[in-house]
């Protein structure tokens, strides 16, 4: 609702107010209806601006700046290990929206977005002695180094994790048994208990794929792999390190004496009684101790829904009408973390019916599902993917699932069996859909029984989805948007946009989604396979019947506003 502009309601407004409608950031019955608001709201006029996206943060910060003459500071520029720790209560930290980042003798400086908050600046003077220094920064980069510093502080010190109730987290059978033997070590210690246990949900709650601990000479990390990308997220003091490694090989069931060789253990969470994480943990021993990574396994993850995958309509129907079909054999190729697992659990999940029998093999499951047979290979004991296959065709099975094929043995019984009847999905590490048929032809298989019994392949890669709430328009030259291979009908009217940040996302990014190369294997491409053709002449044959590679799908993804041109460069380049 609009408020009419008078001078006596004109003159109510504050100078940070009036600055912006002088320098035509905002208008005058905007700024008015803005401090109503924020008055309203009892939240500082920087903070309603910027939460409610009226004026971007970085103008308000250069006008706060010229109009009470404080010094501007980028907070990218800040190392978060030196800030200044326990000077100021974190209750007066979030109260009065200011971040302690140096010391100078008496004198403390402190990040503020609004520099005339002078009664926050007064009891923070009157709690720590010391005098206080306002410097000037944007607002919502100060938001996300408020909550960092904070988290890293409360992460690294002990006694801070206290307040969560960690200690009673179910963790699976097993677990219980074992602390007898961390009590005999030594190791007992409620605060790192609690201490890991806030680690994992932490790592839960932030949607990470994988946790990484860390040894090193002087220090100690902790990071989380959060939409493909690693962040350090604490800092813990070293003399626990070995107290956590034994806690997490104590609860994954390992042997905490050995810590020569390498280990594999696993975790399970009960987060309520219909929803459980797994955990897949594996330890190295390093120069300075053992490093300890876990992978979460949500089976959650596996029933999202094709939707969710990111296929182009073209595609999806493509894909769904494969997976119809009685017989034959659907690869799906990409590198380690492109989500290779989770689209052909997306299909399992959609075949899973009582009429049908279907088994897997894997190393090792990852995502476990009711009403489907998974086996876990052990090549130690001679359980090999070939031998996996050569069991399942005695079970009467309908569809199989393997989860590589990484020698000529277990090839050739997956072209067998699909070639007799069955539905096979399997993965093969490739760059791109067609050289998935000369790798074959390669590996040995007859090149008429690759023609017979693929029916699809399908190569994919993740790239992270821009945050809706912060992504920008980003101004590209035409010529460099026709050399990133954009068409010259597209390019006049193209709206990209790149990523900012906020503190809603992961540097300007929020979530995965999937970029494919859906590949129908043709009559056509048939002949090309029996006559010996190369990747190339397959390629090429892809691209007459309108199949998309890689970088085409990923163009669209970019033309519709879901991820920026700089993440699929990361993730396509050659």
């Amino acid at each position: 609702m609009g408020l009419m502009a008078t001078k006596p309601e004109t003159a109510n407004l504050s100078g940070l107010a009036r600055r912006l409608i002088q320098e035509r950031l905002l208008a005058e019955t905007d700024a008015l209806e803005a401090t109503l608001q924020a008055t309203k709201k009892r939240v500082p006029l920087v903070t309603y601006l910027v939460d409610n996206k009226v004026v971007d943060s970085r103008d308000i910060a250069i006008a706060a700046s010229t109009e009470y003459g404080v010094p501007l500071f980028d907070l990218e520029a800040i190392d978060f290990e030196m800030l200044p720790a326990g000077l100021v209560e974190e209750k007066l930290i979030r109260k009065h929206h200011a971040l302690p980042l140096f010391k100078r003798g008496t004198r403390l400086f402190l990040a503020v977005s609004d520099p005339t908050n002078h009664h926050g600046l007064d009891e923070i003077r009157f709690h720590t002695g010391l005098a206080t220094d306002a410097v000037l920064v944007e607002e919502d980069r100060l938001v996300q180094c408020i909550e960092r510093a904070l988290t890293a502080k409360d992460a690294s010190t002990m006694p801070g994790l206290a307040d969560g109730d960690f200690d009673n987290i179910d963790f699976g059978d097993g677990v219980k048994e074992d602390e007898a033997k961390e009590a005999e070590a030594g190791i007992d210690d409620a605060p790192v208990v609690r201490f890991v246990n806030k680690v994992l949900v932490d790592a839960i709650n932030l949607r990470a794929s994988d946790i990484h601990f860390e040894p090193y000479e002087k220090t100690y990390r902790i990071r989380f792999r959060q939409d493909g990308m690693l962040s350090e997220i604490a800092s813990p003091p070293l003399t626990i390190a070995s107290r956590m490694t034994s806690r997490l090989k104590v609860m994954s069931r390992m042997n905490i004496a050995e810590r020569r060789v390498p280990q594999d253990g696993r975790i399970k969470l009960s987060l309520s009684k219909n929803r459980a994480i797994d955990f897949r943990v594996n330890t190295c021993p390093t120069l300075y101790g053992e490093k300890v990574v876990l992978r979460i396994l949500d089976p959650a993850s596996a029933q999202l829904g094709i939707e969710a995958l990111g296929f182009e309509p073209a595609q999806r129907e493509a894909f769904l009408s494969a997976i119809k079909k009685p017989y034959g054999m659907i690869l799906v190729t990409g590198p380690t973390g492109s989500g290779k697992t989770v689209t052909l659990y997306t299909a399992l999940n959609m075949l899973n019916t009582a009429e049908v029998n279907i088994s897997t093999a894997e190393d090792p499951v990852e995502i476990q599902v009711a009403g489907i047979n998974q086996v876990n290979v052990n090549p130690k004991t001679g359980l090999t993917f070939a031998e996996a296959l050569r069991a399942f065709l005695r079970q009467d099975p309908d569809i199989i699932m393997v989860g590589e094929i990484r020698d000529l043995e277990t090839a050739e019984i997956a072209v067998k069996a699909a070639q007799t009847g069955h539905l096979v999905l399997s993965t093969l590490h490739t760059n791109d859909a067609p050289q998935t048929l000369t790798r074959l032809a390669n590996m040995g298989i007859p090149p008429y029984n690759i023609a017979s019994s693929i029916n699809l392949i399908l190569a994919q890669r993740l790239a992270r989805r821009l945050c809706e709430h912060c992504k920008q328009l980003d101004d590209v030259p035409k010529e460099a948007l026709l050399e990133e291979g954009f068409k010259e009908d597209e390019v006049d009217k193209l709206t990209i946009y790149r990523a900012k940040g906020c503190n809603k996302c992961n540097k300007g990014y929020k979530g995965r989604v999937g970029i494919f190369q859906v590949m129908p294997v043709s009559d056509a491409m048939g002949r090309i396979i029996m006559e010996d053709g190369n990747s190339m002449q397959l390629a090429d044959q892809a691209a007459r019947e309108g199949v998309s590679d890689l970088r085409r799908s990923g163009l669209d993804k970019v033309r519709l506003g879901v991820t920026s041109l700089e993440e699929l460069n990361r993730v396509t380049r050659d």
